[in-house]
């Protein structure tokens, strides 16, 4: 990783952004964030068959920040200024990482979403250098939601 960003950091980053901001990446992000849970890659089926507008979502929130992530994980970005700006990359693979191992042993690929998990453990030792309880809460935050105790 390159010690400093500088602008092609800056103009990807904003690019990223402005894909995020496309309509139906916006709602398939909103529905993911709020009401994707999945027991397993069976339940995922079962929930959200393949065909469905909630399947649909499910492959575009996780392909999206897989890209994402690739790009950190290729040093094509500065990952202090991608950490700095987005956790939810981090979100969705809280989300989705106990899908992994099944997944990737139903489709003999050991890579499935490897970018999501490299770039959520970077995040996760970053976040600690900066805050360092901070993963632990946004963990419940994520686990838990945003109830009031």
């Amino acid at each position: 990783m390159r010690d400093h960003a500088d602008h092609h950091d800056a103009e990807l980053l904003l690019r990223l952004y402005d894909l995020r901001r496309e309509a139906k990446l916006r709602q398939a992000r909103e529905w993911f964030l709020r009401e994707f849970k999945a027991d397993s890659p069976q339940d995922l089926v079962k929930r959200f068959p393949p065909g469905s507008q909630e399947h649909a979502f499910y492959r575009m929130v996780a392909s999206y920040w897989e890209m994402a992530a690739s790009f950190v994980n290729h040093g094509l970005i500065n990952e202090d200024l991608f950490f700095e700006n987005t956790n939810e990359l981090w979100v969705v693979w809280q989300k989705i990482k106990h899908l992994a191992p099944e997944t990737r042993k139903k489709f003999e690929n050991p890579h499935v979403w490897k970018n999501l998990e490299v770039v959520s453990e970077k995040f996760e030792k970053w976040f600690e250098r900066r805050a360092p309880q901070g993963i632990e809460a946004l963990r419940r935050v994520v686990v838990e939601g945003w109830r009031e105790k």
